[in-house]
């Protein structure tokens, strides 16, 4: 027989990684799909604009399997990456349709906060979740009674939580994350072509703009965390 503390970790694995695969490939299905309605097939002919998580896996099988599963055996969260092509001369011929691509990602992570957060202010009015006496990233609510509203309550909770924070990091105006592009939306066209045009012959620019991205996320996000857990339990002081 399995010992029950293993069972609930495999349980807790299996949960973490269907939530991980369904958020980056709505992630990357996002882009695909924002590129083609803007003109550049790229990723389309690839067979990014799907939900099936198979042709992202295929393109990025070290970051949508090898590492969340090596993130989860050493921490008990799961990250990762994919990536969806796109034509790089569309983009620098668009740089407005470019950003606005690039935003459609963490907008769909967005979505699925929602989504998620809605399913919880429900559940709590239904009497289904109760607030916890604490959160965690990965436990943002609790079942009020053992069944099927805990395993609601776990998937939900990793669902929001990891969602919030793709939202968040992607958004870190720094190469090669999302924002970097998204911020060009606020910049003349000339000076985003010619911003695009420097990162462009920066390759090294993409290391250093992870490091400070990791630097500067953790304060950035116990912030918008703090926000999120004030929409949900308005009323409960969470530190």
């Amino acid at each position: 027989m399995m010992d029950p503390a293993l069972q609930e970790q495999i349980m807790l694995g299996v949960a973490w990684y269907a939530v991980f695969l369904l958020s980056l490939t709505l992630h990357e299905a996002a882009h695909a799909f924002a590129a083609l309605r803007l003109g550049d097939p790229t990723a389309y002919h690839g067979g990014q604009v799907t939900l099936n998580p198979v042709p992202h896996i295929r393109r990025s099988p070290f970051g949508t399997v090898i590492v969340p599963l090596l993130v989860f055996a050493t921490s008990g969260w799961m990250i990762g990456w994919a990536s969806a092509p796109y034509d790089p001369v569309w983009a620098r011929r668009y740089p407005r349709r470019e950003a606005i691509m690039a935003l459609a990602g963490p907008l769909a992570n967005l979505l699925l906060v929602l989504l998620a957060g809605t399913a919880i202010v429900l559940g709590l009015a239904m009497g289904w979740f109760v607030a916890p006496q604490s959160v965690t990233f990965g436990m943002l609510t609790e079942a009020a009674s053992p069944g099927l509203a805990s395993g609601a309550a776990m998937v939900l909770s990793i669902l929001f939580g990891l969602n919030l924070l793709l939202f968040v990091f992607n958004l870190i105006p720094l190469p090669p994350l999302d924002g970097s592009s998204v911020i060009t939306l606020l910049m003349p066209e000339e000076t985003a072509m010619r911003y695009r045009d420097f990162l462009a012959g920066q390759p090294g620019l993409a290391l250093v703009g992870l490091l400070i991205a990791w630097r500067l996320f953790n304060p950035v996000f116990d912030r918008v965390f703090l926000i999120a857990l004030k929409l949900l339990y308005p009323g409960v002081d969470y530190q």
